[in-house]
């Protein structure tokens, strides 16, 4: 049995000066292969940098010109855009995911376990095999028969329903005990009182994970605006860095800052739900 101090790799008991060293370098590299390239990132966003294969972790020459001439290509209009879309976008996703969840983990109905493997047969579609039928519908959708593309609509829509939210809330809600639903019935409660008062508040935890990771697959989505968008007004910033990318004129100096400004509120919806994110996670390995 290792001592309570072990590290994973059992590091923490080496005291010999070679050890010492191994464990430093092992470390270092550790950091250099996930930590370099965020900081070449950083590092290379805030330098004048005109040739891809002088990005280095050591600034050399400092600019603000970058974020400048980011600016002038539209990466402002961009960003609003992609903004646009994953607040509208994670709103519907998780009105749509709490009350799909609440149905399907406190109410019964014929063909519940149909809808439960249809739900989880989505996640296992590739995003390629929808892009020829999601882009139909969308220019002929259902019922109302309006024409999405080319909207901000058309990338907010599909959405709306993600099979990951919708799961990871009906787990959460079964796990609610039903003694407290009953008892609520009892003082005279509905469905809609139960769940508003009762239920939700319950499960804080899984609205964290749910908004983070649903931010984050909002925010990083290419191919569902690459089937929406028509020209350059509706681009969201993803789609809009291949743009700059293969545009000669742009440096990779402007690459990088433009890609700053992509990673930067991905980490700070991180740290907003961050609270509620681990007690989620933390919850979620106490059950399983």
């Amino acid at each position: 049995m290792t001592a309570a101090n072990d590290s994973a790799l059992g590091l923490d008991a080496v005291k010999s000066p070679a050890g010492r060293i191994l464990k430093f370098v092992l470390y270092t590299l550790l950091l250099l292969v996930f930590a370099g390239p965020l900081l070449a990132l950083l590092v290379s966003a805030f330098n004048d940098v005109s040739d891809p294969t002088a990005l280095s972790v050591v600034p050399s020459s400092p600019t603000l010109d970058n974020f400048g001439i980011a600016f002038d290509l539209g990466v402002g209009m961009y960003l609003l855009n992609s903004f646009l879309v994953v607040g509208f976008g994670l709103l519907l996703q998780v009105v749509v995911s709490v009350l799909a969840g609440y149905a399907l983990a406190r109410k019964k109905f014929r063909f519940m376990t149909f809808v439960l493997v249809a739900i989880l047969a989505t996640l296992m579609l590739p995003e390629e095999i929808l892009a020829i039928p999601l882009s139909l519908i969308l220019s002929d959708l259902p019922v109302v028969h309006l024409n999405l593309i080319g909207s901000l609509a058309g990338m907010i829509v599909p959405l709306g329903a993600w099979a990951f939210s919708i799961l990871v809330m009906t787990e959460f809600m079964k796990d609610v005990p039903r003694e407290l639903e009953e008892a609520a019935r009892i003082d005279g409660a509905g469905d809609l009182r139960i769940f508003a008062q009762i239920i939700l508040p319950m499960c804080k935890p899984a609205l964290g994970v749910i908004g983070v990771f649903g931010f984050t697959m909002i925010w990083d989505q290419y191919l569902l605006p690459l089937l929406v968008s028509t020209d350059a007004s509706t681009y969201t910033l993803p789609l809009a860095l291949r743009t700059l990318r293969i545009d000669t004129n742009v440096t990779p100096g402007v690459i990088m800052a433009a890609s700053l400004l992509a990673l930067l509120p991905s980490v700070a919806a991180f740290l907003f739900f961050q609270r509620s994110f681990v007690r989620g996670l933390a919850s979620g390995a106490l059950k399983g």
